[in-house]
């Protein structure tokens, strides 16, 4: 039990250093668009993908808009977000389940809490960088990932506390 907590907390502190870490880069140290254009070089899909349209931030996002790497990278880093807090939120309503193991649903809203909160410094941490657009459709992109990702495990681990 003492090494299954260790490793969950050790597992908090590693997504949300690396959430942290990766706020802490500019738009031109995170880009991968130059390794899609080696990984991706005949551009595969873009005749699917070039009749998907996504609004964000009264922005229409696209191929036709962006080009077909960055179009790539955009869902990338938008899924990013979804799987980093989706992460961060397991694993602190993991930790939050050691000091409150019978009581499962007020901690899935303190476990919102503060990931709501994480993702809202982290928004503030990005206007500090240079380079980089806070923006609170992030933090909203964020706080999805957490609640579909609760919505995966809370059922599963309350299935497996009862058996």
């Amino acid at each position: 039990m003492v090494r299954s907590r260790g490793f969950v907390l050790g597992f908090l502190i590693f997504v949300a250093a690396l959430i942290f870490y990766f706020s802490s880069q500019t738009y031109q140290e995170q880009s991968v668009v130059p390794l899609l254009r080696e990984l991706l070089p005949g551009k595969p899909g873009e005749e699917m993908l070039s009749n998907l349209q996504i609004s964000y931030w009264d922005t229409v996002i696209s191929i036709e808009t962006r080009g077909y790497y960055h179009f790539i990278e955009f869902l990338i880093r938008k899924f990013a977000h979804l799987f980093l807090f989706g992460c961060l939120a397991v694993a602190t309503f993991r930790v939050f389940m050691f000091f409150r193991p019978k009581r499962i649903w007020p901690v899935v809203t303190w476990v919102l809490i503060f990931t709501g909160v994480y993702a809202a410094i982290d928004e503030y941490h990005q206007y500090l960088t240079g380079g980089r657009t806070p923006l609170l459709n992030d933090v909203m992109l964020d706080l999805t990932g957490a609640v579909m990702a609760l919505m995966i495990y809370v059922p599963l681990f309350i299935w497996r506390k009862r058996e």
